[in-house]
């Protein structure tokens, strides 16, 4: 029973600091955009270099001996 009172204030504690820490999380703008990330990985944004796939091109267009 003793031990209640050391764990009732640790527990207080613990959820003050959760409960600050999300709030820190929500005001440092965490939660904004929870959709954007997904669709950044499914877009394809690789540029190719025009000349460097020309030159690919060239490349493979010869034949070897």
């Amino acid at each position: 029973m003793e031990v209640l009172y050391l764990l009732i204030p640790l527990s207080v504690f613990l959820a003050l600091v959760i409960a600050l820490v999300f709030v820190f999380a929500i005001r440092s703008g965490q939660f904004d955009d929870l959709e954007g990330p997904a669709y950044r990985v499914l877009a394809d944004e690789d540029e190719v270099d025009d000349t460097q796939s020309s030159a690919e091109n060239s490349n493979s267009q010869r034949v070897q001996p």
